[in-house]
């Protein structure tokens, strides 16, 4: 067995980088969001964070309906990310190893449908949800989305890597029908591709604000980003404002990825050489 090579001190010196690249913009966020608009325009960085952070959270929430628009966005997204992943994983396991007609075909015009912009699809889109009546509701932002092209590409490639067609046959020969074999082979192999799907799925809704301002009313039924539109609109810009409500609203996504963190971790473990 030949001994593996310990990496270099370059390589731990850019991932350092890279990872304070990475979290500064956040952490800077978080420290205006505990200054006042008077610490701004001061010439030395702002480094440390200071203690105007409740007063500016309570700013956040009297001037708009913040809270609505976080329980919306909770519901939006986390409505999509469900669905998401049991609709693509469904379907990615039927294109992996299942054998019907046209097969290929399918699979192949629902990877091309991901290639058409999205923009192009706005009007005809937006004239559907005014026929069936949901402009200002929830429903306009959560049907369109419930199952994505890469999302069905993604998990289908999940079930070509993590179930063989020696299992499903297996399964099928002991009785299993196609949703058991599902659920007993397929589910468990797929928890780790599962959940990095989940959270790309929910961190790219809840960020979503192009289509909510569209179709939603940001008075009756704001999301979290049409809520941050909101607080940047005015005669001047309101840093401490923005940013606090910028800060808000991110914790969610730490969250969930804190919840699905060893999910992750083990999908990228998988398979590593020892």
């Amino acid at each position: 067995m030949t001994a593996r090579r310990r990496p270099g001190g370059w390589v731990y010196a850019v991932l350092t980088g890279v990872l304070g690249a990475s979290v500064f913009p956040l952490y800077w966020s978080f420290v205006v969001a505990t200054r006042d608009n008077s610490a701004i325009g001061e010439t030395s960085p702002l480094l440390l964070p200071g203690g105007h952070l409740p007063e500016n959270v309570r700013r956040v929430f009297g001037t708009v309906d913040f809270w609505l628009a976080i329980g919306n966005s909770l519901i939006v997204a986390g409505t999509v990310m469900v669905s998401n992943v049991v609709l693509a994983s469904l379907a990615g396991f039927a294109f992996a190893r299942l054998r019907f007609p046209g097969r290929n075909t399918l699979f192949l015009l629902v990877v091309g449908s991901a290639m058409v912009p999205a923009q192009l699809g706005v009007i005809p889109l937006y004239l559907v949800v005014g026929d069936l009546g949901w402009y200002g509701r929830l429903e306009a932002v959560i049907v369109p989305a419930l199952v994505s092209a890469f999302s069905v590409f993604w998990m289908r490639q999940a079930c070509e890597n993590a179930i063989t067609a020696d299992l499903v046959d297996a399964a099928t020969v002991d009785g299993c029908s196609v949703l058991r074999t599902y659920w007993h082979v397929a589910v468990p192999a797929l928890r780790a591709p599962a959940a990095v799907l989940a959270m790309l799925t929910f961190m790219a809704t809840w960020n979503d604000y192009f289509w909510p301002l569209v179709v939603l009313d940001p008075n009756e039924t704001p999301t979290v980003q049409v809520a941050l539109s909101q607080l940047a609109s005015g005669y001047y810009t309101d840093y401490a404002l923005m940013l606090t409500g910028a800060t808000v609203a991110v914790v969610p996504v730490v969250a969930l990825f804190l919840l699905l963190g060893r999910h992750l971790v083990r999908g990228i473990l998988k398979g590593a050489p020892v």
